[in-house]
């Protein structure tokens, strides 16, 4: 008899980053779902060279649901093309399955590098509205942010990744290659860690040569859990 077992199933393997500027931190998020009947524990994560540090989901993934790995890829002092490789280790019936982060970094300002023939044919991220307001959350909720985003150029646009200096943002963007003239929605999912009213500013990065970090805000009222207000109630 077959035995019941996790098997993980990814939303994609591969991910372009495109033209990144020497500098940048790209991050990607892998989607990975536990499409098993077990839950499965992703126990190690390893990049091919020490230029790329992931993260994961640590706890178990239980059947139908989701988790996450996180590749950041270091461009500093790496110009020219890159093709990385990221192998997950889990308790699945596959136990080892490998990712892929590639593009290619180039100069530091990418603004004067490209010709004006290059930046007309550039992908052109435009975005409906640049903030978010969460109202209130209780510290250590978590939110999501969502963005209506187009692509309003010639050539299909792509998330590089996000900067924030909370480092409390992670992102998820519908389509991995967004083509001219259309829409796609990206997710900015917000983690409330300092108390009081905040407002986060999280840089989009993107192909888009002309505009490749674009400004949004996130704001939130962060409130103390109500569990713990009431501990607070009952002690006094």
């Amino acid at each position: 008899m077959a035995s019941a077992q996790g098997q993980l199933s990814f939303e994609k393997e591969t991910h372009d980053f495109g033209v990144i500027a020497e500098g940048t931190q790209a991050t990607y998020e892998f989607t990975v779902k536990n499409v098993g009947d077990q839950p499965v524990i992703i126990s190690e994560v390893r990049p091919s060279c020490g230029c790329t540090t992931p993260s994961w989901t640590k706890e178990p993934i239980l059947p139908g649901k989701t988790g996450v790995i996180s590749a950041i890829y270091n461009s500093t002092g790496r110009p020219g093309f890159f093709n990385k490789s990221i192998t997950v280790v889990s308790d699945a019936a596959a136990p080892t399955q490998v990712l892929y982060i590639k593009g290619e970094v180039g100069p530091k300002d990418l603004k004067t590098y490209y010709t004006p023939e290059q930046k007309a044919m550039s992908p052109r991220l435009a975005v409906g509205r640049t903030s978010y307001d969460f109202g209130k959350l209780e510290k250590g909720q978590k939110a999501i942010a969502k963005f209506r985003i187009k692509n309003t150029g010639l050539r299909p646009l792509v998330i590089q990744g996000i900067k924030s200096p909370c480092n409390c943002v992670q992102y998820r963007v519908s389509e991995p290659a967004i083509k001219p003239g259309q829409t796609a929605l990206l997710e900015l999912r917000y983690s409330a860690a300092v108390l009081h009213e905040q407002s986060e500013e999280v840089k989009v990065l993107s192909n888009d040569i002309v505009m490749p970090a674009l400004r949004l805000t996130l704001k939130a009222d962060v409130t103390e859990r109500q569990a713990t207000q009431n501990k607070l109630r009952e002690g006094k």
